[in-house]
């Protein structure tokens, strides 16, 4: 069986349209501090930084949560002037931690979260149909890990990634006047992340942590062509119900995170973050079919698509004031790059150079936390100009976020 080499458009998300794929939602807390990371106060820090388990202030700690993230990209083409939007249900990523330290110097922990993962869909006659017409995305990380405090002031900390991705993509091929499926349900892959945790002073806390690239692998794919007449089936090289199959390597992408947080008053914190992704390894996109001759390439079996994506970075600030013992205000705004220029431009991955606000409270009711958190993405304009798509408009989007986090800290 041939391969079929796809990027992280398969296993990845459309809800925060920048940074690639990456969707910033792994803690309400987090979020409505701009998804800042620099926070050891319960389970939630374990996804950015396993080494923050050292520094939770009780003994065990448990939290979860959820949000719902609401977006839609316009898409207007420069020469006819004919506007088309996505129809995009609401995405729900979850997560959920617990951190437990048996001894002092030794906390170990496991986390559960939903990084990428959304459905884009467009109307199925649109122009753009050739590309993509729904794209239906889940991805899990299962993340164990353990955290040594190697003084009062510094830990370290590892974990072990494994991630179980899905994928459902319709899109057109138009040369035959149908269309295709491309469907895997068991895609997993591997990978490891580490941290330092620093608190030299009361006052202050530092995170530098390191995420590695995974590349997902789907072994058994199925591609289902539809055609208006099933005599085209034999033709190319498929089964009378129109299926190929396939296998897949999906690049999931690095990232780097350093993050502070520094207490001005007992009440009153503030806290920074910079991401930087390492997206330059995605470079194009070749689906290479078992026998179906739709490709662009000598071999009609493989169809490559250029993307070239860079390097990107993510600018982070939230703060934190508490109103009493019981209640806390949060507020945060973040910038976040899009990794590709307009030239290149992908409208199954659509991305931004986007600015977002956001804001929360937080509940403590002795042990026991609620945090709200809702969050505004105001994604810049594009000209689009993939010429290697034949691809040319104007493409704009919106989308906002709200979550619901609890946390228990029994001892």
């Amino acid at each position: 069986m041939k391969k079929i080499l796809v990027s992280t458009a398969l296993l990845a998300g459309v809800l925060s349209y920048a940074g690639g794929f990456r969707v910033s939602l792994q803690g309400v807390k987090q979020l409505a501090m701009a998804h800042t990371s620099a926070h050891a106060e319960d389970a939630s820090v374990a996804f950015f930084n396993p080494a923050g388990m050292s520094f939770i202030p009780s003994k065990l700690s448990i939290v979860a949560g959820g949000f719902g993230a609401s977006n839609k990209v316009t898409f207007q083409n420069t020469n006819t002037l004919q506007s088309t939007s996505t129809d995009n249900p609401m995405g729900t990523p979850l997560y959920a931690a617990i951190a437990y330290r048996p001894i002092d110097k030794l906390s170990v922990g496991f986390s559960f979260s939903t990084p990428f993962g959304s459905t884009i869909e467009w109307p199925s006659d649109w122009e753009g149909k050739e590309m993509v017409q729904k794209l239906e995305l889940k991805s899990f990380y299962f993340q164990p890990m353990v955290s040594v405090k190697m003084a009062d002031w510094l830990s370290f900390g590892a974990s072990y990634i494994y991630v179980k991705g899905q994928v459902n993509w319709d899109k057109a091929v138009t040369q035959f006047g149908g269309s295709v499926n491309l469907k895997d349900e068991k895609a997993s892959g591997h990978g490891y992340g580490f941290g330092f945790y620093f608190r030299p002073d009361p006052k202050l806390d530092v995170s530098i942590a390191y995420r590695s690239p995974v590349d997902v692998k789907a072994k058994k794919g199925v591609a289902t062509f539809q055609f208006p007449k099933a005599s085209i089936y034999p033709l190319l090289g498929l089964d009378g119900t129109g299926k190929d199959s396939f296998t897949a390597t999906l690049p999931l992408v690095e990232e780097y995170t350093i993050g502070l947080t520094y207490k001005f008053t007992p009440k009153w914190l503030v806290s920074a973050d910079f991401n930087y992704h390492g997206w330059s390894r995605y470079t194009q996109l070749t689906l290479d079919f078992a026998h179906a001759p739709v490709g662009n390439q000598t071999d009609p079996t493989i169809s490559v698509s250029p993307k070239n994506f860079r390097n990107s970075k993510t600018f982070r600030l939230g703060t934190q004031y508490a109103f009493t013992n019981m209640i806390y205000g949060r507020l945060g705004a973040y910038y976040d790059e899009s990794p590709y220029s307009d030239d290149n431009f992908i409208p199954e991955t659509p991305s931004f150079n986007t600015y977002v606000v956001t804001g929360g409270v937080g509940f403590k009711l002795k042990q026991f936390g609620v945090d709200v958190a809702g969050g505004y993405a105001m994604p810049q304009a594009r000209t689009v100009s993939n010429k290697n798509l034949g691809f040319y408009g104007q493409a704009k989007a919106t989308a906002f976020y709200l979550g619901l986090g609890l946390s228990y800290n029994p001892f």
